[in-house]
This record gives structure tokens, C-alpha cells and sequence, in this order.
């Protein structure tokens, strides 16, 4: 994990424009395919993780920054399955 940055929606994409090139985990959700393609065409790699693979990594009450490391440590895991967008 790079970063413990609170952002709000219209914040992310002008972030991720300002940093080099990296992998960007999400939940996979409703919107976060689109979201993936767009981070996609920032040059970032995109992976997006099942709700299903991501909860087991949960150490805490749900809420954003508990999800978001979750997520974080779901992504690093080696055998965890996740379609990349590119």
C-alpha cells in the first residue's frame, strides 16, 4: 500500500493522472468496471477482486478504510484470481 488518502469520486482519476504507472486494486462492483477502464487509459493496471475473495481479509467492522485494506491485501495474495483491464 502507497497511500492512506481519503478521496472522493471526482477526486480519483486526477490523482491517479499525477502518479507513475502501478496496479490498482478495487471491489469489483456495479460501476468499478468503468472506473477500471478508465484508470485502464491512465496506463495503470486495473484489478478488480470479488466481494466474495475480498471479505475473508476484513479485520474489522465494515467501512471504507477497513475494505480498502482488505482489498489491498487480497490483491497481494499470489493465487488470488482477478481479471486485469487493460
Amino acid at each position: 500500500m502507497l497511500f492512506r488518502k481519503k478521496l472522493r469520486r471526482d477526486q480519483v482519476l486526477k490523482f491517479l493522472a499525477t502518479q507513475p504507472v502501478c496496479t490498482v486494486a478495487m471491489e469489483a462492483c456495479a460501476s468499478s468496471h468503468c472506473w477500471a477502464r478508465e484508470i485502464a487509459r491512465l496506463g495503470h493496471e486495473a484489478r478488480l477482486i470479488a466481494p466474495d475473495y475480498v471479505k475473508p481479509f476484513v479485520k474489522r467492522q465494515k467501512n471504507d478504510a477497513a475494505d480498502a485494506e482488505a482489498i489491498c491485501e487480497a490483491a497481494q495474495r499470489p493465487t488470488m484470481r482477478h481479471p486485469f483491464i487493460k
